[in-house]
């Protein structure tokens, strides 16, 4: 098992090193730069060469890269040039990450709660009413776009209903912050209204995410729990007289949940890295936010940092995944 992890963890830095070298590479070919950025549409060629040279961007390009990848260890990355001008960029990604890990975690157990028993219950009722109908509802999550669904849940509930609010984390009350993550300081300093609140606002935001996850869950689920209930050994099982109980958790169940493992995975680093439209529309204020407006404002030092993180994030989430399958499967240690 120690072999293994230390294999997977050799492929994570190889992934991260080689995607350095993209962002690296990707950041000096936009329009503009990080002088334009910088300096704005005022500067003079007096300046730009000054600017240049105090960022060492005059020198070869390997020499850039090797104090690129020594201020990325120590989480320099520059300061803000325009999502939140002079400030350190690590540490708003620092600031913002809370939000979206908060909103990203609710919408993955929205997924799975009802991912995974409703796409059991559909295989187990192959071709009824049940499993054409939740099917259908599967294909609606994925083909309906985000941003859609987050202005239709908006204005339905937060406009029109005023039953949940309209935007951001939490109302304009005095809130004691801990951690970052407003539910859970709400509970840890038993301010029940902050929590309340803050979950509230959760809501819609959590329900927009979790549609595309949920299908996936849902479809990667009932697909998977067919495939099972076809294999030579549930029929042998059936044989032997054992329960349905013991047939479903032992043998079913526990042989699917293998590929949905992985895709919940999947769906959780995709989250963490890529809710860019839904904290747009709901002004949540995490990092998918703030990677729109580092692109709105060519932020490069936000927009870097931010990339590498979200990857790095999506690399560890797959490494976790990859452990929990070994742990699931022995098969795995010894591919």
């Amino acid at each position: 098992m120690l072999r293994f992890i230390i294999r997977r963890l050799a492929q994570m830095v190889g992934v991260i090193g080689v995607l350095s070298l993209l962002v690296f590479i990707w950041l000096r070919m936009l329009p503009g730069g990080t002088v334009s950025a910088i300096l704005g549409d005022r500067a003079t060629p007096e300046s730009r060469e000054r600017l240049i040279t105090a960022l060492g961007l005059d020198e070869p390009l390997w020499v850039q890269y090797w104090r690129y990848l020594k201020r990325a260890a120590t989480g320099n990355f520059g300061a803000s040039t325009g999502v939140l001008p002079g400030r350190d960029a690590f540490d708003i990604f620092l600031t913002r990450f809370p939000a979206t890990l908060e909103l990203s975690i609710f919408a993955i157990l929205i997924a799975i709660v009802f991912g995974v028993p409703l796409g059991y219950l559909a295989a187990r009722r192959k071709a009824s009413f049940f499993d054409n109908a939740s099917v259908i509802v599967s294909l609606v999550g994925v083909a309906v776009p985000v941003f859609f669904l987050a202005f239709l849940l908006k204005y339905i509930f937060a406009v029109k209903l005023g039953w949940l609010p309209v935007s951001g984390r939490q109302s304009d009350i005095n809130a004691t912050r801990i951690t970052g993550f407003f539910v859970l300081d709400g509970l840890l300093t038993r301010e029940w209204d902050a929590a309340w609140d803050a979950f509230k606002h959760l809501i819609l935001p959590a329900i927009t995410l979790a549609t595309i996850p949920f299908a996936v869950i849902f479809r990667i689920t009932r697909a998977s729990v067919l495939e099972v209930l076809d294999e030579d050994f549930v029929r042998t099982a059936e044989s032997k007289g054992l329960t349905n109980q013991v047939i479903r958790t032992r043998h079913v169940l526990r042989n699917a949940l293998l590929p949905v493992t992985t895709t919940i995975g999947l769906q959780v680093g995709g989250l963490l890295a890529g809710a860019v439209l839904t904290e747009r529309v709901f002004s949540f204020g995490g990092i998918g936010e703030a990677l729109a407006l580092s692109f709105q404002n060519r932020d490069y030092a936000v927009l870097q940092v931010l990339i590498l993180a979200s990857a790095m994030i999506f690399v560890l989430v797959n490494l976790i995944v990859d452990i929990l399958y070994a742990v699931i499967d022995p098969r795995v240690r010894t591919r």
